[in-house]
């Protein structure tokens, strides 16, 4: 029985990113999560603490050709320099591009070819054991809704815990603040998600 109170559950998703900085966690922070395909964690992104610059420089439309050979079900570039996603239709009457959040650092950061191979609307979201062990008030379990670090739409990658998600904090968007995923406004993962299927070609850059 789940018996975590909202309040709890904000002031984890508010004291927790201090937790996460640790030299110790922040490598960890979803290598020792134990659920591929279920509703288990992926991340917890990192509150943004200090100011971090937002890099827009290079946040522009590109052309799909140079870095896929078809687009077949559809294909997502996300490119971590310009902490931007664009999306393009199989028939490439559509093209999207939306800013992202990014990972913290390199060594959070994966580069290469993936696919969608599931979608969530409303993910949940759990810590891992080491996380609860080491931090036991963190709520076992955050259902769909404000409190969910993973926002209201999901994209799971075949990537082992990553995801192309939303989230509610609005202050990531644009900037390195994730342990791995890719974060968008709430309303473009939605887009997104409509326009994605099961199969959709994903490069990160």
């Amino acid at each position: 029985m789940n018996t975590n109170k909202p309040s709890s559950r904000r002031a984890f998703l508010a004291g927790g990113a201090a937790f996460l900085g640790t030299p110790a966690l922040v490598g960890r922070a979803f290598a020792q999560t134990t659920d591929v395909n279920g509703d288990d964690t992926v991340e917890l992104e990192h509150d943004v603490t200090e100011v971090v610059r937002r890099n827009i420089s290079s946040f522009r439309s590109l052309d799909w050709r140079p870095y896929f050979s078809n687009l077949k079900n559809g294909a997502v570039l996300v490119d971590i320099t310009s902490r931007a996603l664009h999306y393009w239709s199989e028939d490439e009457s559509i093209y999207k591009l939306y800013p992202s959040s990014v990972p913290l650092s390199d060594d959070l950061t994966r580069l290469g070819r993936t696919s969608v191979i599931k979608k969530v609307e409303g993910p949940s979201w759990r810590p891992t054991p080491s996380m609860i062990k080491r931090n036991p008030e963190w709520p076992p379990y955050v259902g769909p809704g404000p409190d969910n670090p993973l926002g209201t739409h999901a994209l799971y990658l075949s990537w082992t815990y990553y995801r192309i998600h939303g989230t509610h904090d609005t202050r990531k968007i644009g900037r390195r603040s994730s342990n791995g995923c890719i974060g968008l406004y709430n309303e473009h993962i939605a887009e997104l998600f409509g326009l994605t299927k099961v199969g959709t070609q994903v490069l990160l850059i």
